[in-house]
Order: C-alpha cells, then sequence, then structure tokens
C-alpha cells in the first residue's frame, strides 16, 4: 500500500534559500564578467612614455648607485639569510 502526501510538495523553484545560495555564484560569474569588460575595452599606455615613471625610474635607479635602497626592497631583503643585503662590504 503507497500513501499519497497530504499536501503536494512544492517545486524547488519556489523556496527562497535555494535563490538565495544559487545567486552568490551567479553574482560573482557577472562580476567577473562585468570586469573583464572594462578591462578590456582601452588601452594601457607605455611606461617609456609616461615622463613621471621615467624619472621615478631614473631617482630609484640613484638610489642604487649611492648605495641606498629604495624602502620596499630594504625591507624585503632586512629577512634575508645573510641579514646584510644592502650593506656595504669593506
Amino acid at each position: 500500500m503507497h500513501s499519497t502526501p497530504a499536501t503536494p510538495v512544492a517545486a524547488w523553484w519556489r523556496f527562497g534559500h535555494v535563490w538565495m545560495i544559487i545567486s552568490g555564484p551567479l553574482l560573482v560569474v557577472v562580476a567577473s564578467l562585468i570586469s573583464a569588460f572594462f578591462a578590456f575595452q582601452g588601452n594601457d599606455t607605455a611606461l617609456q612614455d609616461d615622463p613621471v615613471a621615467i624619472r621615478a625610474a631614473h631617482d630609484m635607479q640613484m638610489a642604487k648607485d649611492r648605495g641606498m635602497a629604495p624602502a620596499m626592497q630594504a625591507r624585503n631583503h632586512a629577512v634575508t639569510p645573510t641579514g646584510q643585503a644592502w650593506t656595504k662590504k669593506p
């Protein structure tokens, strides 16, 4: 004997929590497509055509030539095994 349920079972799409679970990954996919659209819209300028970037690169090279390290490189090399990555050797 099979008994039939007293109330009909609703379809899966009629439950709100299902749409809440589906909306998370769907939102990520839509955001990535929008980001890709904006990323491929414009042409990036070449670095060598930017006078500010040229000046910054020149200043960095001059600091290296004088034996002084830029702050980020000095910080990153402070934990090297020798511990003396930027000091002058006699």
